[in-house]
């Protein structure tokens, strides 16, 4: 263990200038989200509307089309992290949503590049009526699971009490010998309205404040499709998750994407040629370094990304620009998502 983490103390910093000069050495830990759009196996699962992703189905879902839908996504899944870590090290964790059941994440994570690195996964059967859930990708040479739970999207009007949607994983593990949790969703779609992504926004809040009081002293990741930008109400009032890190109060989290949307106009996926960022990964306040002091003696935020490489974007046609994704006006393009990736990277002082 320590050995392999010694691969990952590749930065460094040099403080100071000529013979005071001191070289500090940091293990990098890559996090990531990922929306794999409908990964789903080509046999009906009962229960689940999933009948447009079987061989007679709306998709022609078969085979070929599933085992190259798995490769694909074995490709990014492997090359996330790889930016800044050496491409035999890639994330320490992963969550990914929209994924059908076990047996698909059980046939991805044998594909090579990711069987390679050893990489394991938590997942919960949810209530979804469509039957996608979400689910952890992890390398357990870097995260050690304590435990896993899948906390229930709750209704709060009778009205919707037939309305069944994915809840959130809550893994809960170590990370660079901290306790670090990560809660992995996918917020209702916009087609449900507003009000239900505030509803997810304050669950999750009221859930982080839970694993604080249960341990003061963990590390909170809350990631997701939040179907929302990150100015919206369900991010920006109810989770409380604040654009500039001086602003973050103790009950507060620190969303790094903001500026990436708002100043610089890029997001995660693209809806009538403009931009949203849904692919969010959210932040506790323990793992920033606040009021100035640069203290990394635990593991903190160091930079954030989102993933993009030529092959995820479509290269000609009406759509150049936008995402590459499986389908499009029901025709197959052997494709990766209609979401890019997102990663953040942790950084911890070497002793």
């Amino acid at each position: 263990m320590n050995r392999f983490i010694s691969l990952l103390a590749f930065l460094l910093i040099i403080v100071g200038s000529g013979a005071q000069a001191q070289e500090r050495k940091f293990s990098v830990y890559a996090v990531g989200f990922y929306n794999l759009e409908n990964l789903f196996d080509t046999c009906h699962d009962e229960g689940k509307r999933d009948y447009d992703f079987l061989p007679e189905g709306a998709y022609k879902w078969n085979g070929r089309k599933y085992a190259s839908k798995l490769d694909n996504l074995a490709r990014v899944l492997a090359d996330m992290g790889t930016d800044v870590l050496p491409k035999s090290v890639g994330c320490a964790v992963i969550g990914v949503s929209e994924v059908e059941n076990a047996k698909v994440l059980d046939d991805l994570t044998a594909r090579k590049p990711l069987a390679d690195r050893g990489y394991k996964y938590c997942h919960i059967e949810g209530p979804d009526s469509r039957g996608v859930d979400c689910a952890l990708l992890y390398n357990p040479r870097l995260f050690t699971v304590r435990d896993v739970k899948l906390v229930p999207y709750v209704q709060s009007l009778a009205k919707d009490s037939n309305f069944h949607t994915r809840g959130f994983l809550t893994v809960s593990g170590t990370m660079a010998g901290e306790h670090v949790t990560v809660v992995v969703n996918h917020l209702p779609s916009r087609f449900n309205g507003s009000f239900y992504r505030e509803q997810g926004g304050r669950q999750l809040r009221q859930l982080k404040d839970s694993l604080l009081r249960e341990d003061p002293a963990v590390k909170v990741i809350v990631m997701g499709d939040m179907n929302d930008d990150p100015m919206d109400k369900s991010m920006a009032v109810e989770l409380g998750a604040k654009r500039n890190i001086k602003d973050v109060g103790d009950g507060d989290m620190y969303n790094p994407w903001w500026d990436i949307l708002a100043k610089e106009g890029r997001g995660t996926l693209m809806y009538n040629g403009g931009w949203n960022l849904f692919d969010q990964i959210i932040l506790s306040p323990s793992l920033l370094c606040r009021d100035g002091k640069k203290d990394y003696s635990t593991l903190k935020y160091f930079k954030h990304q989102i993933f993009t490489r030529d092959y995820l974007f479509q290269q000609t046609g009406k759509y150049k620009g936008n995402p590459l994704r499986t389908h499009a006006g029901g025709v197959w393009l052997n494709g990766y998502s209609d979401h890019l990736p997102t990663i953040v990277y942790l950084v911890k002082e070497q002793k």
